[in-house]
């Protein structure tokens, strides 16, 4: 039995829920998808950011581009409080539980988007107490959390 279903997400379209429990450090799905380099990456129309992109940087030469229906993975959104992480290297990666997972509940890890003038073409819609409003990852937010309490004070 699989541990996880797909159906309509709380955070933004669809996305993948546990099927039981889920106990931390659980190995809970492999993100799948083609190897393809930086260039491709860089000139395909595929890959415009007005787009849904299921695309995982792997290192400086390489890319992992997950947009097929046999990578359920793609299907796990954002959160800025997850409850998986993703490990491995290469195209060995696997999305992790961090934390316990109860039944029910939707599967997410941190996208680890970095800050930088795009950042905000990326809004994030998790809804947890600590999100900033974007996809950046954790260790970046505290500079749009600078930036908000900058611009109140003027």
């Amino acid at each position: 039995m699989k541990l996880y279903k797909i159906k309509k997400s709380n955070i933004d379209n669809k996305g993948l829920y546990a099927t039981k429990n889920i106990k931390s450090g659980k190995l809970v799905i492999n993100y799948k998808g083609k190897l393809i380099t930086k260039k491709e990456t860089d000139t395909n129309p595929k890959f415009d950011n007005d787009k849904a992109i299921y695309l995982f940087n792997l290192n400086s030469r390489y890319d992992l581009d997950g947009d097929f229906k046999y990578n359920d993975a793609r299907l796990i959104n954002h959160s800025c409080n997850p409850n998986c992480e993703v490990e491995g290297k290469g195209l060995k990666l696997w999305i992790t539980a961090i934390k316990d997972i109860k039944k029910g509940e939707e599967l997410s890890y941190d996208y680890g988007f970095g800050y930088d003038e795009d950042y905000k073409q990326f809004v994030c819609k998790c809804g947890a107490k600590n999100c900033v409003g974007y996809i950046v990852r954790e260790g970046s937010r505290w500079r749009i959390k600078k930036a908000r309490s900058a611009s109140i004070r003027k």
